[in-house]
């Protein structure tokens, strides 16, 4: 499983078929499963740049979505049970949010009170004319500040059938893709074959939500949680880390995005590179960190690499089955000064990352809030930030299918004033995927750093040591999505 724009999709053409939620009963503040309940620290931020937004006529959009393959005829009723319980097992995409007395709300309806409701499209008879209709629907109809929060569908041919679903990020994540086609495939089997639908346990993200709430919502800027994320902004000079090099970025700009993802290693490469990091004491991702750093420096950056590191928080409690934003944000720093060999750096990177686990657990919105309250109060970040992304789908749930279901992800954004980066490894190596502005500059520095990096990556794999001078590369790999 990997990550890469919609908009390169192998995608038959075929007859599309939509699933639409509607309520079939009352909201759980009138008689559902409980009290009403509050939304996370990101989903409140991500809610409130969207009703910023709104009212100023300034919005920004966005959409998590992923793909895969059913083969054989088709049972559209199966599919659609296997639907219906996927939206009826997971709490949060039964949520409606909303503004109670200042806090966002989380309101649940029943399970017993959602269904589904089939509609034919039509018939698409080329793939470009599929994806376009695909990447328009979901722009036009994932609204943070509407339910349904998500769209489920289906391309269906005579041999085989893509399914589709596109979702806010205030419902889900990046690794709740895996989860959305590991349930529907388990049960879209089990209800073909007559038999009782069989998942692991999956806590609900509002508890999450509820919990982290009643955990953080009342410290203040002088608690020692917060000594971590301190002594990085002195060191720093201020919150976010900067990313280092020239996007062209003009200040209190965004821009549209360009999208492009590819390969960097293959299967064999990512082994090697892998072995080298363990004989030096730390991680494939470690690596790959390393290796973004290194780069970054050759091109201009500084000795010390400061970044941002998403960090899943599904391993606390009975969440790793579960669909939600389980996500926390971390700063990470490390030398990568000139001269340094490979293992120094990997030492540098393993120290960073366990300084950074030592202060996991604060949410970075709440930190966000209490240590850079300016810049809180912006929709965006407030200038090119450093991100780094990484994970290994070979140990997601359901990975030994993933050759024959062929799941997909997709992230899409309307306008940034930055750039992110995503990195994946699956069975065939090592991918990058990375959003940005579609600026000159940006498009010129993203090319000479996605070259520097691979050569780094190859000399580390194949010798375990930096290299020097920084060697040609082409990106005709490379896929690119302009919006």
């Amino acid at each position: 499983m990997r990550q890469f724009p919609l908009e390169s999709l192998d995608l038959a053409p075929g007859r599309l078929v939509e699933w639409r939620l509607h309520r079939r009963g009352e909201r759980a503040d009138g008689g559902g499963e409980g009290p009403v309940k509050r939304a996370s620290f990101n989903q409140d931020k991500h809610f409130t740049v969207a009703e910023e937004g709104r009212g100023e006529d300034d919005e920004f959009s966005s959409w998590l979505a992923v793909t895969f393959e059913v083969s054989g005829t088709l049972d559209r009723c199966a599919l659609e049970s296997a639907l219906l319980h996927f939206v009826r097992r997971h709490e949060v995409l039964r949520c409606e949010f909303r503004r109670l007395a200042g806090e966002l709300a989380c309101e649940p309806l029943r399970a017993q009170d959602i269904g589904l409701g089939a509609v034919d499209v039509g018939e698409f008879d080329s793939a470009e004319a599929l994806r376009t209709f695909l990447a328009d629907s979901f722009t036009a109809q994932i609204d943070t500040l509407s339910w349904p929060l998500f769209l489920m569908g289906a391309v269906v041919r005579e041999g085989s059938s893509t399914v589709y679903l596109a979702f806010d990020h205030i419902v889900c994540d990046g690794m709740s893709m895996p989860n959305v086609v590991s349930d529907i495939q388990t049960a879209y089997a089990a209800y073909t074959a007559g038999r009782d639908v069989v998942l692991p346990a999956a806590g609900s993200y509002l508890d999450f939500a509820q919990e982290q709430r009643d955990r953080y919502l009342s410290i203040s800027a002088c608690d020692s949680r917060l000594d971590h994320w301190k002594s990085f902004i002195a060191r720093n000079g201020e919150f976010f880390p900067r990313f280092p090099l020239d996007l062209g970025i003009e200040p209190g700009r965004t821009y549209p995005t360009v999208n492009e993802a590819g390969p960097l290693l293959d299967a064999r490469q990512t082994a090697e590179l892998e072995s080298r990091c363990r004989a030096a004491g730390g991680k494939a991702f470690m690596g790959v960190l390393a290796a973004v750093a290194i780069s970054l420096r050759q091109e201009g950056g500084p000795g010390v690499y400061r970044g941002l590191m998403p960090v899943s928080e599904r391993g606390r409690g009975d969440w790793l089955h579960s669909m939600g934003w389980f996500v926390n944000t971390m700063p990470i720093e490390f030398s990568v000064a000139e001269g340094e060999e490979f293992a120094e750096v990997m030492a540098n990177v393993r120290a960073g990352f366990a300084d950074l686990l030592r202060s996991v657990d604060v949410p970075f919105v709440r930190v966000w809030e209490l240590l850079a309250p300016d810049d809180f109060a912006l929709r965006t970040w407030p200038f090119p930030v450093n991100f780094f992304s990484y994970a290994d789908m070979r140990k997601c749930r359901g990975a030994e299918h993933h050759d024959s279901w062929r799941p997909t992800a997709h992230v899409w954004a309307s306008r940034t004033n930055g750039t992110s980066s995503w990195f994946q490894r699956d069975a065939c190596g090592l991918h990058m995927n990375s959003i940005y502005a579609d600026t000159p500059q940006a498009r010129r520095t993203m090319t000479e750093l996605r070259r520097t990096l691979r050569e780094v990556l190859l000399e580390i794999s194949g010798a375990g040591r930096i290299p020097v001078p920084r060697g040609q590369w082409t990106d005709r790999a490379f896929t690119t999505a302009r919006v």
